[in-house]
């Protein structure tokens, strides 16, 4: 997942005239800046330097805290204020969790996320949860920032009551489901119904195709289970 996050950003980078167009409008107000902490502090610099910021919040994995506490040094040289927060637990679901409650704080208009700052996994899980939140993003290559596309992406719109139903008795139930049929059991869904809202058709994507549910083959049955991003998304993170 990280190495094709990566691949998608390499792409993006061929929008960078593009990007360089829009550059000069987003530059006028000062920004609110999210930066994971991970292979590139360096990028965060030549981010500041392109994009005028009030604030930086950097979400530091444990490993990284004294990094991050470095930084913060630096910046306050500069008068800029530096907010830490610690990354624990899951990478995936607290830096969605972080960056989603600084969104509806801030109400979207003031941030930007500094996505190359990050490892691997960081990054990519950064520029995700700016794609779900519809949030400013930009990348660095070489000594030079490039604006991201906004994208506002809501699983809600493309999710029936029926698929949400499906994905709650998945969540209250950590033991549920061995077979597709045990699944249908406990929606009260009949299994072709059921079969159309996990697999989906050529019209309707489904659960599985959507990345909220996983399967597995156990004795010869097909068991269902939430996904990370299935766990996301009621958690209302995504």
């Amino acid at each position: 997942m990280a190495q094709t996050c990566i691949e998608n950003l390499n792409n993006m980078f061929k929008y960078s005239a593009l990007s360089k167009n829009y550059t000069g409008r987003f530059k006028r107000m000062a920004y609110i800046m999210i930066a994971p902490v991970g292979d590139d502090i360096d990028a965060l610099f030549v981010g500041i330097r392109d994009f005028p910021t009030k604030q930086v919040i950097l979400l530091a994995p444990p490993k990284k805290l004294d990094a991050a506490i470095k930084a913060k040094k630096d910046l306050e040289r500069f008068k800029i204020g530096v907010t830490i927060e610690k990354i624990e637990g899951n990478i995936w679901e607290d830096m969605f969790a972080k960056i989603s409650k600084i969104a509806k704080l801030f109400n979207n208009k003031e941030i930007i996320i500094n996505t190359a700052t990050g490892d691997k996994m960081t990054t990519c899980a950064a520029t995700s949860a700016a794609f779900v939140n519809g949030l400013r993003a930009f990348s660095v290559q070489g000594n030079e920032s490039m604006l991201l596309p906004i994208l506002k992406f809501s699983y809600y719109k493309l999710i029936s009551d029926k698929k949400m139903k499906i994905l709650n008795v998945l969540a209250k139930d950590k033991t549920c489901c061995r077979s597709l049929d045990e699944l249908a059991k406990r929606v009260r869904m009949s299994l072709p119904l059921m079969s159309y809202h996990i697999n989906g058709n050529l019209k309707s994507e489904g659960l599985i195709e959507l990345g909220l549910v996983e399967i597995s083959e156990q004795g010869g049955r097909t068991a269902i289970s939430l996904s990370m991003l299935g766990d996301l998304l009621l958690k209302g993170y995504v």
